[in-house]
């Protein structure tokens, strides 16, 4: 792989082992983040350092974006110190938060009008997938600028894949949080029914997982309700922002999503009760507090 000057903003949960691996990988990667502690770690492992977006986007050839939500995308790219300030012709852009399909689009053409081509390239997979560089990335753009950049996206995840034109990327990334919020509530449902039939919730899901009602959320999700692991691999306040996502555009398409709005209920239970920023898997708690029992 030629060596090619990048860039990367956020380093959060996602963002600071994303742009680990394409340090390790012996990249010259340029980095700016809100948090000076996070630049720090990632200065310590080889990266450099910057002042603002801005600088980011003068140093380098490709910038990877992996901010929380829309707004924050917008400040990024076009913010006085922001990263359009910083571009030249034939430069890329890679936002890999997952925000708007709709405004993601006009991010494109605004960047387009300054000769610079835009992917949107939302993840999944959480911490995890981040850490262990599997994380499945959907992709929005042109074919030719997602073949330039397929080498960088390698180094951070398994299934890459070009779903279509700027936005459609992000709005596979909102089809799948719907998917994931729903099977979370499935699997609390039924792992909570076992409990409250008197059965092992444990034993179920182990039983279960033989079966035809195997998922990924079944075997992670379904064993941080059983053991109540709370802590955050993906926060509940990040899914509510994705299905109000989701939920948005189903008004503007004239779409009823009718369970996808019953998990954004639970998910504001939560959030209110305290828990915004436990793990998403924490949507079992407001089934338990609708039973009067728990999983456990």
């Amino acid at each position: 792989m030629a060596m090619t000057t990048l860039g990367f903003i956020g380093l959060g949960i996602m963002g600071k082992p994303m742009a680990s691996h394409l340090v390790h990988a012996g990249h010259t990667l340029h980095v700016y983040s809100r948090t000076p502690a996070d630049v720090e770690q990632l200065t310590s492992q080889g990266a450099l350092g910057c002042a603002d977006s801005r600088a980011v986007a003068e140093r380098a050839d490709i910038v990877f974006i992996m901010v929380p939500d829309t707004p924050d995308v917008e400040q990024v790219l076009f913010d006085t110190n922001g990263v359009a300030a910083g571009l030249g012709k034939g430069k890329v852009v890679v936002d890999m938060s997952s925000i708007s399909p709709v405004e993601t689009k006009q991010f494109a053409d605004r960047l387009a009008d300054q000769g610079v081509d835009m992917l949107d390239a939302p993840v999944s997979g959480g911490q995890v997938g981040a850490e262990a560089a599997t994380l499945t990335i959907m992709v929005g753009g042109k074919q030719t600028v997602f073949d330039k950049v397929r080498p960088y996206f390698a180094l951070m995840g398994k299934n890459i894949t070009l779903v279509g034109d700027n936005g459609a990327g992000q709005t596979a990334k909102v089809a799948n949080q719907i998917i994931v919020a729903l099977t979370i509530e499935a699997v609390g449902e039924a792992l909570l029914f076992a409990a409250k039939a008197g059965a092992d919730p444990a034993r179920v899901r182990e039983a279960l997982l033989g079966g035809f009602a195997q998922s990924r959320i079944l075997e992670v999700h379904g064993e941080r309700m059983i053991q109540r692991a709370f802590e955050p691999g993906f926060r509940v306040r990040l899914h509510q922002k994705d299905l109000n996502l989701a939920l948005t555009a189903a008004r503007q398409l004239g779409l009823s999503l009718p369970h996808t709005a019953t998990a954004q209920e639970l998910f504001n239970a939560v959030a209110a009760n305290g828990g915004g920023d436990l793990d998403h898997s924490a949507l079992v708690m407001a089934l338990e507090r609708l039973a009067g029992h728990t999983v456990t």
